[in-house]
């Protein structure tokens, strides 16, 4: 019937499949494209507003020496005091005890996983460690204040049951999970041939994972513990639940302390918009994203480094 429509030659039907083709990939790039850049837009966004709510304060009224090496932290006195000392050292301490506690669990748990377990083992491991990462950090908190926290205090005699080791050991626990899936990725990319020619030449498992694996993950282990740092720097909730949040230099492991990202969470609600304490608390957060940035900076000039090194 003329009516009927007539099929397409071999040429044109391969004209027209390449056309269609080319039209996803060039969707599909630009798709990808807006997801890359849009973690660059959003991390923009998040600094230019924090320093929009904080930088007329800084700029003008802040007394910066006071606020790097004071300990008195008072915004509500008059006048008010804002020292920052002892909350960046609260922050430390607790965030040094964190990675005391994480790194050799990590590390210890990524190289069973990657080394020494098999099969179906293996496959539980993994997803045992990702159901820890995905607990909610007020679940870490209730544990550091009902378990953790009065165990410590029957165990050592103490007054208090909320401190800079409780603290601690929750942001380890809360910490070891990501580091130890980073830790593994690294463990994984070490080409199996190392192994191999290891092997060889008599080394045991144990030596081979000491001798050849550890040393060419170094990047990647190095990278992990920096990570962790950086996600036990900015963790809030858990650490307000445990700390004790008490503005001091902690002088032992079981001093109460107050931390940063605590300081911002407790506060804020409190404050009047537009206040002097109110952009205080957000000079707080730019120092705290800072800090954060810098520690991801060194983590991947460390990564490259040693890239290029090899």
């Amino acid at each position: 019937m003329t009516g009927d429509r007539q099929p397409l030659s071999p040429a044109t039907a391969e004209f027209d499949h390449r056309d269609r083709a080319w039209r996803v990939d060039r969707i599909a790039k630009v798709l990808v494209f807006g997801g890359g850049i849009s973690a660059i837009v959003f991390i923009g966004g998040i600094l230019v507003f924090i320093l929009t709510q904080g930088l007329e304060f800084a700029c003008s009224r802040l007394d910066w020496l006071t606020f790097f090496t004071s300990i008195e932290w008072r915004p509500t006195d008059k006048p008010p005091t804002y020292g920052a000392l002892a909350l960046l050292v609260g922050t430390g301490c607790i965030t040094g005890i964190a990675m005391v506690l994480a790194v050799p669990l990590s590390f210890g748990a990524a190289v069973y996983i990657g080394e020494f377990a098999r099969g179906r083992q293996r496959e539980w491991l993994k997803i045992l460690i990702e159901l820890l990462a995905a607990i909610p950090s007020v679940v870490w908190g209730f544990i550091g204040v009902r378990v953790m926290g009065p165990w410590m205090r029957d165990t050592f005699h103490l007054a208090f049951d909320r401190n800079i080791l409780n603290a601690g050991v929750i942001l380890g626990l809360m910490a070891a999970p990501i580091m130890t899936t980073i830790a593994e990725d690294a463990l994984k990319a070490v080409p199996e041939a190392f192994r191999e020619a290891a092997e060889a030449l008599g080394a045991t498992r144990w030596q081979v994972v000491r001798k050849v694996v550890l040393p060419h993950a170094r990047p990647g282990l190095s990278a992990a513990v920096l990570l962790g740092i950086g996600r036990a720097f900015g963790e809030t909730i858990a650490v307000l639940m445990a700390s004790g949040h008490a503005i001091h230099i902690p002088t032992s492991l079981f001093d109460p302390a107050r931390a940063v990202t605590a300081t911002i969470a407790a506060e804020l609600g409190e404050t009047a918009r537009g206040s002097d304490h109110y952009q205080a608390l957000f000079v707080l957060g730019v120092l705290l994203f800072a800090i954060t940035f810098v520690i991801n900076l060194i983590a991947d000039r460390i990564v490259r480094g040693m890239r290029r090194r090899r």
